[in-house]
Parts: C-alpha cells; sequence; structure tokens
C-alpha cells in the first residue's frame, strides 16, 4: 500500500484546513487508516483514526469536536477535516494505513508527512 498525504499549509488560529491521503497499491487489505502527527522536537502522537469499512471513528481528546475524520472508499482517500485550528496544532501530519486494528501500534504504511502550520 502507498499513501500520498497532502493539504497542508499556513492558516492563521480559528482557521481550517482540510487534510487528504490517497491510498494505492493492495488498498483491499487495509483494515483501517489514520493521522499522526509530530511537532518540532515532540514525539509522534495519534491524532484520529477510522475502519475502512465500517467507519467507525477514534480521535485523541484534544482534537475532539475540531477534527473529522472521514473516507472515501471508491476513490480510496482518506480525509481530515481540521476546523478552529490553534498554534498547539502545529506540526507534520502523517497518514498511515493498518491490515489489523486501529490502535496507534497497529500500523503497517505510512505516507509522507505534510506540514501544517498555525500562526497566533
Amino acid at each position: 500500500v502507498q499513501l500520498q498525504a497532502s493539504g497542508g499549509g499556513l492558516v492563521q488560529a480559528g482557521g481550517s484546513l482540510r487534510l487528504s491521503c490517497a491510498a494505492s497499491g493492495r488498498t483491499f487489505s487495509i483494515y483501517a487508516m489514520g493521522w499522526f502527527r509530530q511537532a518540532p522536537g515532540k514525539e509522534r502522537e495519534f491524532a484520529a483514526a477510522i475502519t475502512w469499512s465500517g467507519g467507525s471513528t477514534y480521535y485523541r481528546d484534544s482534537v475532539k469536536g475540531r477534527f473529522t475524520i472521514s473516507r472515501d472508499n471508491a476513490r480510496n482517500t482518506l480525509y481530515l477535516q481540521m476546523n478552529s485550528l490553534k498554534p498547539e496544532d502545529t506540526a507534520v501530519y502523517y497518514c498511515a494505513a493498518s491490515k489489523t486494528g486501529w490502535t496507534p501500534k497497529d500500523y503497517d504504511y505510512w505516507g509522507q508527512g505534510t506540514q501544517v502550520t498555525v500562526s497566533s
């Protein structure tokens, strides 16, 4: 499975961005997809995940109510709608795919990151 993330950029606090992640290859093997992020000097952290068939969603507490993860199965594309962005959301965002589960330890494939910068 190959993953290609896009949609990052610079936005003011309170603004919105939508990230996309196009999946190709053996996409039939995907059980779940997720978004992770890594801020400068910090470890990568889980942001959100969605199961590919049933569409169950999972979020870290700090993004609940502001971020929405979704997928378009026909287009093999994952999305992350980010609203009410805060400076602490600034990070490189990575999409990932799992064959077995949605939890942070389950991911087998990773895309390249896309930079999100939120100015105060």
